[in-house]
């Protein structure tokens, strides 16, 4: 039996959880959920897997909860805040966490999760763009296990005997896929007046709103580059992106002999969910049984950075390293979630990134968590100025 927190619960990535583990009720428990403000999502949850401990980052949401769950009589603790979910990360009775919050509200319980030596299962790929020295080494010290979730990495993770050491198994290339999202042949014209509804409409995958426009923009795929050069101790010259419009291929290995190895599967984010919880076994994820002959045919097509120049700046952040990485995640988080309240238009995304990068992106990469945070607000500011907003505290994107 394996005890888990899910950071994230109420999130895509979280909810899909929840669904494989209540696949295998004599497999695993869980000991929290953690959310921001979802209070109807996260009672639904406690009803589903009474979980010990529910926390909401929003006090006012957590009271809410704490009622709702009294009245039903569920015997769920509610706490709320930061410190909360930290608690919640590293209880004793704990094995594994799912750290699934989105942005950079996600950072400090993951790597205090890491730094108590918890099997993570790492969806919230800003943990190691914010802050990869940071969080690798609370991990080694903690004796952590950190599996990866995205389903790109986690592809990687299966088709590398030893991924800690992926040199010496031979690997010479890691080739992450892109859909190209739902405006892989847009004009320059079209993308200026996207609306925020067309960018979440994703035409593979469900996902959060925020990933989505990453999805959109190809952010995501830059920002993947720079988790899998942290996660697989491989060169930016070894790293690639192929577009693979059918989300079917999920990544590929090249070895120094020509071979290339492949995870194929439907598009459905319980499957690398269900690889992380039971690894190394295998179980039941509810994902449909693959049908080549059906799909019949699988395009490639290399991505087109000119129409999607998210993926370039990405590149060059990973290129540059230092405070790039941190600088480039803080800036996205704040243009998208502008352009997902209608402040600014689609293709001042990547302006906005670029802004940041400019101003900031040449220092020396932060060493500590407060550090990272630090630099994390900075680039905030820089990204609020640029894109024309008001300073103000920022809200989570999570649902």
């Amino acid at each position: 039996m394996q005890t888990l927190t899910i950071l994230g619960s109420t999130g895509s990535i979280g909810q899909s959880t929840l669904d494989v583990v209540a696949r295998h009720p004599d497999r695993f428990r869980v000991h929290a959920l953690v959310a921001s403000r979802s209070v109807d999502l996260m009672l639904g949850q406690c009803r589903l897997v009474s979980p010990a401990l529910a926390v909401m980052h929003d006090k006012d949401a957590a009271r809410a909860l704490a009622r709702l769950l009294e009245a039903e009589g569920i015997a769920t603790e509610v706490a709320d805040g930061g410190q909360a979910a930290i608690d919640a990360a590293c209880a004793p009775q704990v094995d594994a966490v799912m750290a699934a919050i989105v942005g950079a509200a996600g950072l400090p319980a993951a790597i205090a999760a890491a730094a108590a030596g918890k099997r993570i299962l790492l969806a919230n790929k800003e943990a190691l763009v914010m802050a990869g020295a940071v969080f690798l080494r609370a991990a080694r010290a903690g004796g952590a296990t950190v599996l990866p979730i995205d389903s790109e990495h986690n592809a990687v993770f299966q088709c590398i005997p030893d991924p800690s050491h992926p040199a010496r198994a031979g690997v010479t290339r890691i080739v992450l896929t892109a859909s190209g999202g739902p405006f892989r042949r847009a004009t320059p014209a079209e993308l200026e007046r996207v609306t925020p509804q067309q960018a979440c409409a994703h035409p593979n995958w469900s996902m959060g709103r925020k990933i989505s426009v990453d999805s959109a923009t190809m952010m995501n795929k830059g920002l993947e580059l720079i988790e899998a050069q942290l996660l697989f101790d491989a060169p930016a010259s070894a790293l690639d992106v192929v577009v693979h419009p059918q989300s079917i291929v999920h990544s590929l290995v090249e070895y120094a002999d020509g071979s290339v190895l492949a995870q194929l599967g439907n598009p459905d984010m319980r499957t690398p969910i269900a690889q992380a919880l039971a690894y190394p076994e295998r179980i039941d994820s509810g994902v449909a049984r693959l049908d080549l002959a059906l799909l019949a045919r699988l395009d490639f097509e290399p991505p087109d950075e000119t129409r999607f120049p998210c993926l370039a700046l990405a590149r060059a952040a990973l290129s540059a390293q230092g405070s790039a990485p941190c600088v480039l995640n803080a800036a996205n988080e704040i243009a998208v979630e502008a352009f997902l309240d209608g402040r600014i238009p689609f293709t001042a995304i990547a302006a906005v990134a670029d802004a940041a990068l400019s101003s900031l992106g040449a220092r020396a990469a932060p060493d500590s968590l407060d550090a990272v945070l630090a630099l994390d607000g900075e680039a905030r500011t820089v990204a609020r100025q640029a894109a024309g907003l008001r300073e103000r505290s920022p809200r989570s994107l999570q649902a």
